[in-house]
C-alpha cells in the first residue's frame, strides 16, 4: 500500500535508470504506464481503519494521470470499499509531472527538444547518456549531431580540427565538444572514433601531445632502450639512424629483431601529419601496418607525405598465407573504394579485403620469423 509521495519517489528513481528512460521515451508501445499502488491487508483495514481512510483520501487528491479504483470487500466492513489499485500515466510528460521533481521535468523538456531535432540513430545515446548534454547548450548539441552526419574517417586529411568548416560550426567547435562528437561518431562507426582517438580517426593534425614509442633496434643509436616522444617533437628532432621503421601500433614491439642503424617509431595510427618533416626524406623509410583496409588507408596517407617509403609485411600473398588461422572480421572499413595513394597491386588487395568476411590481419599476430626475414631484407636493400 504505497502513498502518492512514495510512488513519486519511485518514479524519480526510474527516471534515473538509463534502461527505464530508454524503454519509456523511445518505445511508444510501453504507454500507458501502470504503477501498482497495492491494497491494504485485511488486518490493517480492521485494526487501523483511520490509516486506510487517510490513504484513500490522499489518492483522491491526485490529479496527474488516472488512479484506477476497485470496490473491495472486507469481512469487517458492511459494504465494499473503493480502493486505489493502480496509477496510470499516459505519457512521459505525465511521468515527469507525477514525479514532482523539477529536475526530471526539465530534463524531459530538454530531451524532447533534442529528440525532435537530431537524427533518430542518436536518440538512444542522448537518452541514456545525459552527461553528454546536461552541461551544454541545446542548440550546440543539435549542431554537433548535424556535424557528425557530415564527418567521415580521414576527412581532415592532415588539417587541424579547427580547420574543418562543416555544418556552420565555428573554428573551435569540435575541440569544445570533443567528447560529444566522439560519442556520436561511435554510433555511426561502431566505436572506431573512441578506439582510434578523434584526431586519428579524422586524420587531423595533432596539435596536442600525441605520444609515439621510439625504440632503437641497434645499440648506441639513442641513450635509452625505449621512450615515449611527442609527435611534434619528432618533426623538429632528426634521429641519427639511417633506417627509420614506422609501425602503425605499438602492440608488436615484441616481434622486432635487432637491426643495424635502425630506429623504430611505433603507435602513429592515423596521426601521420608529423611525417611531412624534411629530415625523413633523407632516411631509408619503411612502413608496417595491419593488413586491413584501415592499414592500407594509413599507408596511402603516409606515402602522400613521404613518397619514397617502402611498405612492409602488407602484401596480398602474405595475407592469404596466414588468413585461415589469423584473419578476423573488420567491423568498419575505411571506405568502399581504395584511396588514391595506393599502387595498382595495393588497390587490388584493398578490394580483395573488402570482399572477405574476415578481411583483417593484425600485425602483432604474424609469426616472428616472418617479421624478422622481411625487416632484415628491407634494411639490406639500398633505398637510393
Amino acid at each position: 500500500m504505497k502513498s502518492p509521495d512514495e510512488l513519486a519517489a519511485l518514479l524519480i528513481r526510474q527516471w534515473h535508470s538509463a534502461d527505464k528512460r530508454e524503454d519509456y521515451l523511445l518505445n511508444p508501445q510501453n504507454w500507458p504506464m501502470e504503477v501498482p499502488i497495492g491494497r491494504p491487508p485485511p488486518a490493517l483495514f480492521t485494526h487501523q481503519t483511520a490509516r486506510v481512510r487517510e490513504h484513500i483520501a490522499h489518492w483522491r487528491t491526485v490529479t496527474v494521470g488516472e488512479v484506477k479504483w476497485r470496490d473491495t470487500a472486507f469481512r469487517s466492513a458492511a459494504e465494499p470499499v473503493s480502493l486505489p489499485l493502480h496509477w496510470q500515466l499516459s505519457s512521459p510528460e505525465e511521468w515527469a509531472q507525477a514525479s514532482g521533481d523539477a529536475q526530471v521535468q526539465l530534463e524531459l523538456r530538454r530531451l524532447r527538444y533534442l529528440l525532435d531535432r537530431v537524427n533518430p540513430r542518436f536518440h538512444s545515446l542522448l537518452v541514456r547518456q545525459r552527461g553528454l548534454w546536461r552541461e551544454r547548450n541545446d542548440e550546440e548539441v543539435v549542431q554537433a549531431a548535424a556535424l557528425t552526419l557530415g564527418l567521415e574517417p580521414g576527412i581532415a586529411a592532415g588539417r587541424p580540427l579547427r580547420g574543418l568548416a562543416l555544418a556552420g560550426i565555428d573554428s573551435k567547435f569540435i575541440e569544445r565538444n570533443r567528447g560529444l562528437v566522439t560519442a556520436l561518431l561511435d554510433i555511426r562507426f561502431e566505436g572506431q572514433a573512441s578506439q582510434l582517438g578523434l584526431t586519428s580517426f579524422l586524420d587531423a593534425a595533432d596539435e596536442g601531445d600525441h605520444w609515439l614509442l621510439v625504440v632503437p633496434l641497434a645499440p648506441g643509436l639513442l641513450p635509452f632502450a625505449q621512450q615515449r616522444v611527442r609527435a611534434r617533437e619528432l618533426m623538429d628532432t632528426p634521429l641519427l639512424a639511417g633506417h627509420i621503421l614506422l609501425i602503425e601500433n605499438d602492440r608488436c614491439l615484441h616481434l622486432l629483431p635487432s637491426l643495424p642503424d635502425t630506429v623504430a617509431i611505433l603507435g602513429s595510427g592515423l596521426d601521420l601529419a608529423w611525417l611531412r618533416t624534411d629530415w625523413l626524406r633523407q632516411r631509408h623509410l619503411g612502413y608496417w601496418g595491419d593488413m586491413d583496409t584501415w592499414g592500407l588507408h594509413m599507408l596511402a596517407r603516409a606515402r602522400d607525405l613521404q613518397p619514397h617509403l617502402q611498405p612492409l609485411l602488407m602484401e596480398h600473398t602474405l595475407f592469404d598465407r596466414h588468413a585461415t588461422a589469423l584473419a578476423v572480421p573488420e567491423p568498419i572499413t575505411a571506405g568502399l573504394e581504395p584511396p588514391g595513394g595506393l599502387s595498382g597491386h595495393e588497390q587490388s588487395f584493398y578490394r580483395h579485403l573488402l570482399a572477405l568476411p574476415k578481411g583483417r590481419l593484425e600485425q602483432e599476430f604474424l609469426p616472428r620469423e616472418t617479421v624478422t626475414r622481411a625487416l632484415s631484407h628491407w634494411v639490406n636493400t639500398d633505398f637510393h
